[in-house]
């Protein structure tokens, strides 16, 4: 079902149904401050599963993870390098997407690769708010594998139809440009995608930043 969260009635129903759909392992559109994402919960297995087979990807590529507080990442990582904590300060809650190493205890499963984690804090009120009822969700963008990317969830429901269980439409994006997303695995930060932020701000953060190969 689609809600218009730009109707305050319409968007307290929506974003009670998204939190119970999330929490019941079902798959959700919401908006973020770069595009509109399909989200699952990032713990329940099959709820990643039917969120990788709703788009059409393969385990190889794990989807990122949202999370709705800067200090719902603690609990994701053993240890978080000086350099992503710097860039979280400047850019979160923003388009910056870091890849850090999680924590083995977590008990979930994105995919085939393991050890590592994409995450994001977005910008946006209707995302934040879900997140900060169901926890991490697993999010990418909300189209199918090879199709342009939805900036209404209207748009999403075209390409996702009835494998998701609620649309929340807050409007067409305002900037639909990707996060930037910044590979601090390594001893040198790396940019992985260009988006919407761009080298020279992250440089005036992390002067040793570099492009990825």
């Amino acid at each position: 079902m689609l809600y218009d969260c730009r109707s305050p009635a319409d968007r307290d129903r929506g974003i009670a149904a998204a939190i119970e759909a999330v929490k019941n392992g079902e798959l959700v559109v919401l908006p973020t401050d770069t595009v509109y994402g399909i989200g699952a919960d990032a713990f329940t297995p099959y709820a990643v599963k039917a969120l990788l087979d709703a788009k059409g990807r393969t385990r190889q590529m794990p989807p990122p993870v949202l999370i709705g507080s800067r200090h719902t990442l603690d609990g994701l990582v053993l240890s978080l390098p000086r350099a992503a904590r710097d860039l979280v300060e400047a850019f979160w809650p923003g388009a910056l997407t870091i890849v850090v190493e999680h924590s083995p205890s977590l008990q979930w499963d994105l995919g085939d690769k393991t050890g590592t984690v994409a995450v994001r804090m977005p910008l946006h009120p209707v995302a934040l708010e879900v997140l900060r009822e169901t926890g991490p969700m697993a999010v990418s963008s909300a189209n199918k594998t090879g199709q342009p990317a939805a900036v209404t969830a209207e748009e999403a429901r075209d390409q996702l139809g009835y494998s998701v269980r609620a649309y929340l439409e807050a409007g067409p994006c305002p900037d639909p440009v990707p996060s930037t997303i910044v590979d601090l695995t390594g001893e040198v930060p790396q940019v992985l995608r260009h988006g919407a932020i761009p080298m020279e701000k992250l440089r005036d953060v992390v002067p040793d930043i570099t492009e990825g190969a």
